[in-house]
């Protein structure tokens, strides 16, 4: 079973969410969209604007602390157009 890092982006917040699961991307983005306490609940309009698929759960991690570490908006924008 495949993982994935992903990035997803709120409209109305217009703000991004980075994270990895081993579920499927279908089934995550309806958690992020329910209403739910955190970060991404409360609103229903957040949609995966990237993806990468990983062969397990560690790479998949390694990669959102990667994009994560880097603190900039500019280059996570930049990830998503290429």
């Amino acid at each position: 079973m495949p993982c994935y890092f992903y990035i997803i982006f709120s409209p109305s917040k217009h703000r991004f969410y980075i994270g990895h699961t081993c579920e499927g991307l279908a089934e995550r983005l309806r958690k992020h969209n329910s209403n739910h306490k955190g970060f991404t609940g409360g609103l229903a309009d957040w949609e995966v604007v990237y993806y990468e698929e990983h062969i397990n759960k560690t790479s998949a991690y390694q990669r959102e602390r990667v994009v994560k570490s880097w603190k900039s908006r500019k280059k996570i924008e930049e990830l998503i157009s290429n």
